[in-house]
Order: C-alpha cells, then sequence, then structure tokens
C-alpha cells in the first residue's frame, strides 16, 4: 500500500502526478483539446531514479494497482537476443501486448536497454545504436503507462530522457525514514522483543528500505533457528551482516 511506501512527501507527490495523469488524460487531451499539440509521444512516461533498495520498483507496483492495471515486468533476459533483429521483435512484442490489454510497462535496471547511443566503430555499436533507436520510435507511438527504473540516470540516452514526461529521483532514506522502514517490515505477529531499540539500529546503520528488508527476513530466521525472540543481539547482527556484505566496514 501507500503507507509501505517510505518516501519523501515530494516523491510521493510526484507519483500521485502520475497517476492523475493517467486518470483524467481523456479530458485533458480530447476534451480541452491538448491532444493537437501531442500529435505523438502521448504515453505516460516516468523514470525513477535513485540508489538500489529505495523503493522504485514497489513504486512503480503501487501505480499500476492505483490504476487498476497489469504491471509487464520486462525479463531483459528472454528480450534481448544475439541475432539481429530478434532484440527489435521481442521488444515490439512487449509493447503490443501492453497496449492490447492495457497493462503497464516496466522496465526495471533500465540503462541496460536505454543507454547511451555511441560512435559507431563496429557491428555491435551499430546494433545497440538500432535498438535504441527502435525503442525511442515505439515509445513515442505507445498510448499507455510505461515506467523505468534505474541505479544510474547517466546512463540512460538523452533522447529518451527529453521524451520522459516525468523524472523522480529517490534519494537514500535518513535516519527518521529508516526506523519508518525497520517498523513496518516487522509483521505485528513477529516475535519481537521488547527491549529493542529501533531508533539506535536505523541511526547505526544506513540501509535503504530493500536491505534492511534483507536485515528484517534474515533476523527472523536467526531467531527461529534459535527458538527464542527476535531480541536486540540478534537485530543489531543481522543489520551488521547485511552492511558489511554490502561492501562497508564494521561499524
Amino acid at each position: 500500500t501507500w503507507a509501505d511506501l517510505v518516501v519523501r512527501d515530494e516523491v510521493r507527490a510526484r507519483l500521485r502526478e502520475i497517476v492523475a495523469a493517467v486518470e483524467h488524460r481523456a479530458l485533458v487531451l480530447d476534451g480541452w483539446g491538448f491532444g493537437a499539440i501531442l500529435p505523438y509521444g502521448r504515453a505516460v512516461s516516468a523514470l525513477l531514479a535513485g540508489p538500489p533498495g529505495t523503493g522504485k520498483t514497489m513504486a512503480a507496483s503501487l501505480i499500476a494497482q492505483e490504476l487498476g492495471l497489469e504491471l509487464f515486468r520486462i525479463d531483459l533476459s528472454k528480450i534481448v537476443s544475439k541475432w539481429l533483429g530478434e532484440t527489435e521483435k521481442n521488444l515490439g512484442l512487449v509493447f503490443d501486448e501492453a497496449e492490447r490489454v492495457g497493462a503497464v510497462l516496466l522496465f526495471d535496471e533500465a540503462d541496460a536497454l536505454f543507454a547511451r547511443r555511441t560512435e559507431v566503430k563496429s557491428s555491435n555499436d551499430r546494433t545497440a545504436n538500432l535498438q535504441v533507436n527502435f525503442l525511442l520510435q515505439r515509445l513515442e507511438q505507445h498510448p499507455g503507462v510505461v515506467l523505468l527504473t534505474t541505479n544510474a540516470r547517466t546512463g540512460i540516452d538523452e533522447a529518451f530522457l527529453r521524451r520522459l514526461r516525468y523524472r523522480i529521483e529517490f534519494s537514500a532514506p535518513d535516519a527518521a525514514e529508516r526506523e519508518l522502514l525497520w517498523r513496518s517490515m516487522i509483521p505485528a505477529r513477529a516475535p519481537l522483543s521488547t527491549d529493542v531499540d529501533l531508533t539506535e539500529v536505523a541511526e547505526r546503520y544506513e540501509l535503504a528500505g530493500g536491505h534492511i528488508k534483507n536485515a528484517v527476513v534474515r533476523a527472523a530466521f536467526m531467531a527461529a533457528a534459535r527458538g527464542g525472540e527476535i531480541d536486540p543481539d540478534t537485530l543489531v547482527r543481522a543489520a551488521a551482516l547485511e552492511w558489511t556484505e554490502l561492501g562497508n566496514l564494521p561499524t
């Protein structure tokens, strides 16, 4: 639900703006005549950019849920082909099916497909540029909702950035937001010890939401294996392991 999404108020407002744009598209484009200045590029498209684990994919799911639409999350392993023209063919099928059923298209890790075009020095460069050009064309023709997520906005071709209607930056959570995330991730039925200090854990470990979820689940399995509650030591140990496995120094 929207209550589960811990983001800044401005980000939440921008996400709701996307929902409103879809809900009122017919009125604005057809009823008010704005469609005349948008002969193409009518897709409601958005780039959700920011560090890993900050809620970008969850936000995309919530947008689709709010609109009552199915979400097509693109599996790049099934789209990209080494054979010439096959990637474009697969992408075309994805856009066609999304248009047919009115689904929201989600390109996770979009920089892999929507990468910057390069100077042509080999056949591989030419093929990659053709794929980007094809995506630009389909994005302009598509009448539905297209969402892109990325951890590396600078890797996306500028032509896409110009055509995307919304560009929303997700930032790493601060200590107060991290505490909210810790609290929201622990189910009410979980045997959480009353002396756990989530404020202290949130301040000590600068983890994003996805990593906090990993730490919470990890602590739960540790407690279950021990046959006890999720106590302060267990929670701190799980957070510390998640922190160090991300390449940080122990704290």
